[in-house]
């Protein structure tokens, strides 16, 4: 069996893409190990935030976070209260809450643009 361990996360400024994600989710930014700049998910999996320069153009992806309900709404305080938009669908037409799989879901942009979703129940 196969488990995801890390991923890059390529950024113009890893320092604040960093520190707004693990903001959100109510985590802390890891210790530096060069060139990166960890956030540690509940699963040991890690969100490594990378300085992009010329040779990395930062691409606009999308990372996807299965929380708890009191996650999810102390989440959601955190971007409501910072101005942030908050979607129901992916591709950012609707405002607000979706209900999808039978638990609660929405999309925000993160400082550069990435598509990130947190979502409740898993279909």
């Amino acid at each position: 069996m196969a488990e995801l361990n890390h991923t890059i996360v390529w950024a113009t400024d890893r320092g604040a893409s960093a520190e707004f994600l693990a903001g959100v989710l109510g985590l802390a930014v890891g210790e530096e190990t060069e060139p990166f700049l960890p956030v540690v998910l509940g699963n040991g999996v890690t969100l490594d935030f990378a300085q992009a320069g010329r040779a990395h153009k930062v691409a606009g992806q999308h990372y996807a976070f299965l929380v708890s309900d009191a996650e999810f709404d102390a989440a959601l305080e955190r971007l409501t209260a910072s101005g942030t938009a908050i979607y129901a669908d992916p591709l950012h037409r609707t405002t607000g809450i979706n209900g999808m799989f039978g638990g609660r879901g929405f999309y925000f942009d993160d400082p550069d643009g990435h598509n990130m979703e947190l979502l409740t129940r898993a279909g």
